[in-house]
């Protein structure tokens, strides 16, 4: 599982914390200035608004980067068939391919749960599939830890991280919730990029990037780990694939 992805979306957010930083201390004696256009106070609560849907990204990319390194392992050359997946795994192929979730016509229904009922019987092999992780713009801690579970993955988050991810932050929520909170109302235009950036410093926004990002990269390891110890399959799969009598 390569995580360089989420190092890299780190570094954007840092750099891009650098020049909040420049900004803001600019701003201590005077108004800050780019060549000899002076940055106004609502283009500086602008700037730090964007923090926000930057620290978003990240929560939602790693979401979609642990669910889909494991549906790619048990898609990836071994020809897995169903029943050698972990009966979790199992279950979210199940979910996705009879389409559970999903509002479908009787005929539909049918149709869909005839060519997943062939598969089976036929033990073909899992072709490539994605695991439904619901509608976008709901991602936070709590909703990591749930498909977590769902695919049997056990987070292993050190008790820091994990106090510091799930301490307030701002108005009685913790930092997944704050920021999926502002990222929310920005995006249904609920309140202004000017609004979301008052009443914060840049070394509030250092704070909220540093609980994000260390949860975010512990969850990342905690996937990572499980995949290369094969738990999306079952018992016997794994000590097949390791050579165990």
């Amino acid at each position: 599982m390569d995580t360089t992805q989420f190092e890299d979306r780190v570094v954007e957010i840092e750099s891009y914390i650098d020049l909040l930083k420049v900004v803001e201390s600019a701003a201590q004696s005077g108004p800050p200035e780019i060549g000899n256009s002076a940055i106004t106070t609502c283009q500086q609560r602008m700037l730090y608004s964007s923090v926000y849907l930057h620290l978003y990204n990240l929560v939602e990319a790693t979401a979609t980067w642990c669910t889909s390194a494991v549906t790619e392992a048990t898609a990836a050359g071994q020809a897995w068939k169903l029943e050698q997946l972990d009966s979790a795994v199992r279950r979210e192929w199940l979910r996705t391919n009879l389409r559970t979730h999903t509002q479908l016509n009787p005929s539909n229904r049918l149709s869909t749960s005839f060519v997943v009922c062939e598969s089976i019987l036929n033990g073909a092999p899992i072709e490539e599939w994605g695991i439904e992780r619901g509608g976008g713009g709901n991602w936070d801690d709590g909703a990591i830890e749930n498909i977590s579970e769902r695919v049997g993955c056990v987070l292993k988050i050190a008790t820091a991280t994990k106090s510091a991810a799930k301490r307030p932050f701002r108005d009685d929520k913790n930092a997944f919730q704050y920021v999926k909170e502002l990222r929310n109302k920005l995006a249904h235009g609920s309140i202004s990029f000017e609004q979301s950036g008052e009443n914060v410093t840049v070394q509030d926004l250092v704070d909220l990037k540093n609980r994000t990002v260390n949860y975010l990269r512990e969850v990342l390891q905690s996937f990572e780990n499980y995949v290369a110890s094969h738990m999306y399959l079952e018992s016997g799969a794994r000590h097949s694939l390791a050579g165990s009598p």
